[in-house]
């Protein structure tokens, strides 16, 4: 078995010392704004955690500080009891108030708390730092991250995220992505569930054995691997996600629609017709208006652009098309009410290469890169069965648009297809 590390930390003549192992180190000295950590479990990122808004908190002084965990359960589970121990009980900083839901700190600071479930819980503060605990867990929504970037920006304050990673969405699109790409605000530090010394080295490879290679490189390597049911596995975030440009004024534009009183969703497409390449360039997600409230904006969005068709909705939903017509957006029916048939339609387009989309799109991102197909016990995807379908309201608009529109064609055939018809000769015996 392997050998007992020490803790993280330890008091000696009345001093707390902080052992980072190497990858807390190279967080710890990230200069970056946002430093993401994706690591495996039980490698010591919640502890880290707290010692880094700590460290933040006496570089920037009095003020408003965040703590968010992916939902409030964990949150009660397992950071706030480790900040209660370290900022109340060995550090002696402050206290916790249950019926404030945050930290009050002797120098005047709050450590406010919130869950990655609720976007408005934060959006009182204005913080100098915060840490994201969990972020990458399914329930920990996109929205709270752009909040916690909006609270932080007058300070221009720092944050820590920090996770196991679960899927491909947004923390991999917004963060771990423009890292990669060498944007100077964001780094991403990546370990090994055994970079901690007290993680056992035979439980690592047991689950190396036992489980399958995609789940054990995000589970216990904090990894982005393609995970098992990913349904557009034929979409490729490097090639088929593009720059914003210039559209010329008279590419044709389509729109593709999902109805909803609380989600009422909307893509926009321009098509190269030199290229037959789809170009998705505006997305468009909104609540809480009437049909003629959204017809109006989009009206508004779209103004002096050539829209060829609106098209959405499933068969049933009639009366919403008739709504929008009534109100100047016309929208027609699907080609097909069939998902499985609309999926492999927009799986084509990918596979094609021809389908891209700007890369300022990130609700679209997010959602491409986490629509999945359930996995049963075996972790073998169920065919027919959409992990949370209900919440993929972008995916819906884009397949009821693409199923009507005509199968992509690679730009090969499409050669073939302007080469001039060579009839066949008629030969007259005499």
């Amino acid at each position: 078995m392997s050998a007992v590390a020490p803790t993280l930390w330890d008091l000696k003549d009345g001093k707390l010392h902080l052992r980072f192992h190497p990858g807390q180190l190279k967080a710890w000295d990230s200069k970056a704004r946002f430093v993401l950590v994706t690591a495996g479990a039980q490698s010591g990122k919640s502890e880290f955690e707290i010692q880094w808004l700590v460290r933040e908190i006496g570089l920037r002084g009095t003020g408003d500080y965040l703590a968010v965990s992916a939902t409030y359960p964990l949150l009660d589970k397992k950071l706030l009891p480790a900040m209660r121990a370290m900022i109340c009980n060995i550090m002696h900083l402050g206290e916790y108030k249950d019926s404030k839901g945050m930290f009050e700190l002797a120098d005047g600071s709050r450590i406010i708390l919130g869950s990655g479930t609720n976007p408005e819980a934060i959006e009182s503060a204005t913080a100098k730092a915060a840490i994201l605990d969990e972020c990458g867990q399914k329930d920990f929504k996109r929205e709270v991250w752009e909040g916690v970037q909006r609270r932080l920006s007058i300070n221009q304050g720092r944050a820590l995220l920090a996770s196991t990673v679960y899927n491909l969405g947004w923390l991999k699109t917004d963060v771990a992505d423009r890292a990669a790409k060498r944007d100077p605000d964001y780094e991403h530090i990546q370990f090994d569930s055994t970079t901690n010394p007290a993680f056992p080295v035979e439980e690592f490879e047991r689950a190396r054995r036992t489980l399958p290679a995609w789940k054990f490189d995000m589970q216990y390597r904090g990894l982005f691997t393609r995970p098992a049911g990913l349904i557009y596995d034929s979409f490729n975030s490097q090639s088929h996600v593009v720059p914003r440009f210039d559209i010329p004024k008279d590419w044709p534009r389509y729109v593709g629609h999902d109805f909803g009183p609380v989600h009422m969703a909307a893509l926009f497409y321009a098509l190269d017709r030199d290229t037959g390449d789809l170009f998705a360039y505006r997305e468009y997600l909104d609540g809480g208006l009437s049909v003629a409230g959204h017809a109006r904006k989009l009206l508004e969005l779209s103004a002096g652009e050539h829209i060829m068709r609106r098209v959405g909705g499933a068969h049933t939903e009639d009366g919403w098309r008739e709504a929008f017509g009534n109100a100047l957006w016309p929208i027609e029916e699907p080609g097909t009410d069939k998902v499985d048939l609309g999926i492999q339609r927009v799986y084509g387009w990918h596979k094609t290469g021809r389908l891209k989309v700007f890369s300022d799109l990130q609700m679209y991102l997010d959602e491409k890169t986490r629509y999945s197909w359930a996995l049963d016990d075996l972790y073998r995807p169920v065919q027919g069965q959409i992990e949370d379908k209900a919440t993929f309201h972008l995916m819906d608009a884009e397949r009821y648009l693409l199923s009507s529109l005509d199968e992509p064609v690679t730009k090969m055939v499409r050669a073939e297809y302007r080469r001039p018809i060579m009839m066949p000769q008629l030969v007259t015996r005499h």
